[in-house]
């Protein structure tokens, strides 16, 4: 077995138990639909079982929640910054395009 097989099996058996059914669902839909955001979903859910943070299974509801924060993270790390130079074009700028010196 590789160690991607591994760790495949790893990842599914840590989800089936700390996700509910209807979470699992919902789960293997988001990856239907976008794999990359499934993938840091679980991400974050064996990060959270891993450190003993979850109480129980995480129902459909957690896990939107945890979606919604994702989102926003995501938003806040792509949003772009567009910066303008004041001023413009001035007398020189005109003289090199007329060819002038």
């Amino acid at each position: 077995m590789s160690d991607r097989n591994r760790e495949t099996e790893m990842r599914a058996s840590i989800l089936s138990q700390v996700l509910e059914p209807a979470a699992a669902d919902r789960l293997g839909r988001i990856r239907l639909v976008k794999a990359s955001r499934a993938e840091d979903v679980e991400n974050r859910l064996i990060a959270l079982a891993r450190s003993g943070q979850l109480r129980g299974p995480v129902s459909e509801t957690q896990l939107k929640d945890i979606l919604n924060a994702l989102s926003e993270q995501q938003q806040e790390t792509e949003k772009v910054t567009v910066q303008r130079r004041k001023g413009g074009w001035d007398e020189d700028d005109l003289d090199d395009l007329m060819g002038e010196s």
